[in-house]
């Protein structure tokens, strides 16, 4: 059982009123118990006690604010143009160097000294134009093999800052100095990325711990380099006539999540959500944060033995399936974003490991985001309808997700769209994957009237990251074969207006039932981790029998009259057959048996059935007593009552014309 603590803004105090500690002066136990009613055991030394007290009262500014930041630097021009020329003058030189060796016949792709040279200029322009770097250290189908291995060390490698500093922060911050809070710290980090680094520890408690310390001066280097880029999307917005993306949108979105991953009690926050809404998945791990000795620039949390996901030969040694892991972390982020919408933006290898005994472990969680209800289920129908090819639907679901304008005309977009996704089911990341995906979506957005939505640039950012890692595992992994089991259960199982209605325009094309779309689905969905045959029978006709599933349990029930009907057919002229030919009785009239399209009805009808039998969760033991219980139940009733009187009505109404024509 992992116990979890309460950040400090909402735990409770209990102290003597002099001085913040029990009578005895020692150490303090008290119960903790949040607002879901498990208690937990909380230790507090007395130092750090009266120290919590000072630190609440008075936090620094942790908010993006770029009014307050661009005011700041309007009065600091000559500032801003050394940022920009100390930008400018190494990234020329290192561009022309490239052209220069490029031209003398040198493979600058396999060229270690320029991956080196590029790895320690991203360092040195500092932490926004390092997570640059980290982003295309993921993308082994954009960078060289050498370039890669390069980036990678931009992840955890990064040169540290002297212990005093991080020492003098450790006391600032907790109020005491480091061999008072612990009994053990590494004396060199053990990592160090952009915005901090990283020691191992170990409480007095005994519990081994990652502490981790804030970089200096990191708030004044990020925001200059914001208001550079953000001045700069400003003024391309307004020049080029062909963006009609909000960049400063964007910018903006990316801005209040930097700032949010300087606040190291906000990343604390983030990780208790993340392990409430994903922790109890399978296979999914989330360390403890240790809120007694956490504040604005020190974090600490359990330490967690494992292994980087792009280190596959140490994971396979281990007995580790590596593919496994990635499947569990792709299931895990379709929840975040399609689930509960509340997402990991920045998914690298050194922020997710193999843990010794086979789990995904999530690291460091001051980069998230949100994403809405309605762009959440817009993504469900735009998957959907990528897999089965309805780009009329994919057209209708960009304006959903606010890509499109209402008033955009989607007949020229439509065609555009088939030409872009035609081959995107079943094809491997390698061949076709979100990046080409996304490259190809940019030519297009282009070309017609599409606007990119701030909140889409870290949701690309978060499945592209993820995708370079099983790129660099598997080269063969098939996004969409992974993610539409999911989809499916999702379209099947939920019971939100939006998704039902996907689910009628899925089934359903000109008044006709499309069997073959349902077979998909419950092909898919049975792959599901968590599919559950017994939720989708009890929902399904709960959703029939109610006002929302009208449309589609007419149209059922007219396919399942045709089905009877063609079944009554076939045995009808089987048995007026065996009459005719065995017995003799050729004054039998041969009754004709069912029409291709009903037999195809009943073929689909077989299919469903054994997908059905094959599906996890069904068995005919435990089915039987639930079939009893429907039977009785007022709405399959009358599910039934509907069947039986259409099928009657076709079968006096056949009699008539038979009697008629006779």
């Amino acid at each position: 059982m992992i116990v979890k603590t309460l950040p400090p803004s909402s735990r409770p105090i209990q102290e003597d009123s002099r001085n913040g500690t029990n009578s005895r002066g020692e150490l303090e136990v008290i119960d903790v118990v949040p607002e879901d009613g498990t208690g937990s055991l909380v230790v507090r030394s007395p130092s750090l006690l009266a120290a919590q007290k000072l630190r609440t009262t008075a936090q620094p500014e942790t908010l993006y604010d770029p009014v307050g930041i661009a005011a700041h630097y309007q009065k600091r021009k000559l500032q801003v143009v050394r940022r920009i020329f100390a930008v400018l003058g190494p990234t020329l030189s290192f561009v022309f160097g490239l052209w220069s060796d490029s031209k003398r016949g040198i493979v600058v792709k396999k060229d270690r000294r320029r991956a080196t040279q590029l790895r320690v200029l991203l360092t040195k322009l500092g932490p926004a134009y390092i997570k640059i770097g980290q982003a295309l250290s993921t993308r082994p189908d954009l960078v060289p093999p050498v370039y890669l291995e390069e980036l990678t060390k931009l992840q955890d490698q990064l040169p540290p800052f002297p212990n005093e500093i991080a020492y003098q922060f450790i006391k600032e911050e907790l109020g005491a100095l480091p061999q008072e809070v612990y009994a053990e710290l590494s004396a060199q980090p053990i990592a160090a990325a952009s915005l901090g680094q990283v020691y191992k520890g170990k409480l007095k408690t005994g519990e081994e711990v990652a502490v981790k310390v804030q970089r200096p001066d990191l708030r004044e280097g990020i925001t200059i380099d914001l208001y550079i880029l953000r001045n700069l999307a400003a003024w391309v917005q307004k020049k080029v006539k062909r963006v009609r993306s909000d960049l400063v949108g964007i910018l903006d979105e990316l801005g209040d999540r930097i700032f949010e991953e300087m606040d190291y009690i906000h990343e604390g926050e983030n990780a208790e959500r993340f392990f409430q809404l994903y922790g109890q998945m399978k296979d999914v791990y989330v360390p403890k944060i240790y809120w007694e000795y956490t504040n604005r620039r020190v974090l600490t949390m359990e330490w967690i033995n494992g292994t980087k996901l792009t280190q596959t030969e140490e994971i396979s040694a281990q007995g580790i399936d590596a593919r496994y892991l990635i499947e569990v972390g792709v299931q895990c982020s379709l929840r975040q974003l399609l689930e509960h919408g509340f997402f990991h933006a920045d998914p690298h290898p050194g922020n997710l490991l193999a843990t010794t005994d086979g789990k995904l472990a999530y690291l460091d969680f001051g980069m998230m985001s949100e994403i809405k209800p309605p762009q959440r289920y817009g993504l469900i129908e735009a998957i959907v309808h990528v897999v089965n090819r309805d780009f009329e639907g994919l057209a209708k679901d960009y304006v959903k997700l606010d890509f499109l304008s209402p008033e955009t005309d989607l007949t020229p977009i439509i065609p555009a769209f088939a030409r872009v996704f035609a081959d995107a089911e079943g094809a491997s990341v390698a061949d076709l994957n979100i990046k080409s995906i996304t490259d190809e979506l940019s030519a297009l957005m282009y070309e017609y009237p599409f606007r990119v939505p701030p909140y889409y640039a870290l949701i690309i950012r978060s499945l592209v990251t993820l995708e370079g890692i099983a790129i660099f595992i598997d080269p063969n992994f098939k996004v969409l074969s992974e993610a539409y089991p999911y989809v499916s259960k999702r379209l099947l199982t939920d019971p939100a207006p939006q998704l039902r209605a996907s689910l009628q325009d899925l089934l359903f094309k000109d008044g006709r039932f499309r069997w073959n779309r349902l077979e998909n689905l419950l092909k898919n969905a049975r792959n599901s981790q968590d599919y559950d045959f017994n939720l989708v029978l009890n929902q399904g006709i709960e959703f029939l029998s109610s006002e929302r599933g009208a449309f589609i349990r007419d149209k059922l029930v007219d396919e399942s009259v045709n089905g009877l009907d063609a079944l009554g057919k076939n045995v009808l002229h089987n048995f007026t057959s065996l009459l005719r030919e065995r017995v003799g009785l050729t004054t039998v009239n041969k009754t004709p048996a069912a029409t291709v399209e009903q037999q195809q009805t009943l073929e689909h009808i077989k299919h469903i059935l054994g997908i059905l039998r094959e599906t996890q969760g069904f068995d005919p033991v435990q089915l039987a007593p639930q079939i009893a219980q429907l039977l009785v139940n007022s709405d399959v009733q009358r599910l039934g009552q509907q069947i039986a009187n259409r099928f009657t009505q076709k079968a006096v109404a056949r009699l008539i014309r038979q009697l008629l024509a006779s």
